[in-house]
């Protein structure tokens, strides 16, 4: 049985449903681990950068706080909504955020000098077709930088969840030896590097880092992991009021094992960040 891939006006809805919670609890660490990864490029006034799938700006904040011009695009309303309202506190002038769908973008070729993305592409239905539009609209001798998930195993507050959802409902969560969640299907470094040579990248290279994410309690961490993706939200959607909260206390010992006995644990995301020249 094949499963029918959403169109691109469920998709924005799925999006825009947990984007006040993806603001209030994955932007504040996304956008931490942005100013690591953009450290790797060389932006500041006069830099044109683009952000693809952007969210409500883990990349595109830190990339305006550098004083380039960024143009942050999103499929999802409330997520640009969220962004342009970050970008107006912090009276970041050079962002702008756009309604606009990341696999056609809206831009002639050759607009920009770095186009990112932040576990954005590797949620498109066509990868390929999503990487040729980030380089189609990049410069020749521009930079093209893609941050994906590492395997799912090392994503811990993801790998967290999905055990404690197992233990609690076995049968609940896709078995291992299945194709790969969404989020995961560039984790292996090989086929990245791949990927982004077939869009035509050159002096392509792939790094693996790590993320940590610091989280104060159960309750915190499950805000974050049913903020951040809708496929959570989609998990969790037919727990009973009962066994939501045998998962939420199978979470706490999880959390509490790892740190020794606080309610709250910093958990560990092994990342891929591929970069390549136009």
């Amino acid at each position: 049985m094949t499963t029918q891939a959403p169109t691109p006006s469920q998709v924005r809805d799925a999006w825009d449903a947990i984007a006040d919670g993806f603001d209030r609890y994955a932007t504040p660490q996304t956008m931490a681990f942005g100013e690591q990864v953009l450290s790797r490029l060389e932006l500041g006034p006069g830099v044109r950068v683009l952000d693809v799938a952007a969210g409500t700006g883990g990349l595109s904040i830190p990339a305006a706080r550098t004083g380039a011009d960024v143009v942050a695009v999103d499929i999802s309303p409330a997520m640009i909504e969220h962004l342009a309202a970050r970008g107006r506190t912090e009276g970041l002038t050079g962002l702008e955020a756009r309604v606009g769908d990341g696999e056609a973008l809206d831009f002639d070729d050759a607009t920009f000098d770095v186009a990112v993305s932040m576990n954005g592409v590797s949620l498109f239905p066509d990868i390929p077709g999503g990487l040729r539009e980030l380089v189609r609209v990049t410069r020749p001798g521009g930079q093209v930088l893609v941050v994906t998930f590492g395997p799912m195993h090392k994503a811990e507050f993801i790998a967290f969840f999905l055990g404690a959802m197992q233990a609690t409902v076995p049968g609940s969560v896709p078995p291992p030896t299945g194709p790969p969640m969404p989020p995961f299907r560039l984790a292996d470094p090989t086929t990245l590097r791949r990927t982004l040579q077939e869009a035509s990248l050159r002096d392509v290279r792939v790094e693996t880092t790590t993320w940590e994410t610091g989280f104060d309690s159960v309750d915190h961490l499950l805000d974050t992991v049913l903020t951040s993706n809708p496929i959570a939200g989609q998990l969790t959607a037919g727990l009973t009021h009962e066994q939501f909260g045998q998962v939420r206390q199978v979470l706490d010992g999880m959390l509490r094992e790892r740190s020794g006995g606080d309610p709250g644990a910093v958990l560990s995301c092994e990342m891929r960040i591929g970069q390549g020249t136009v």
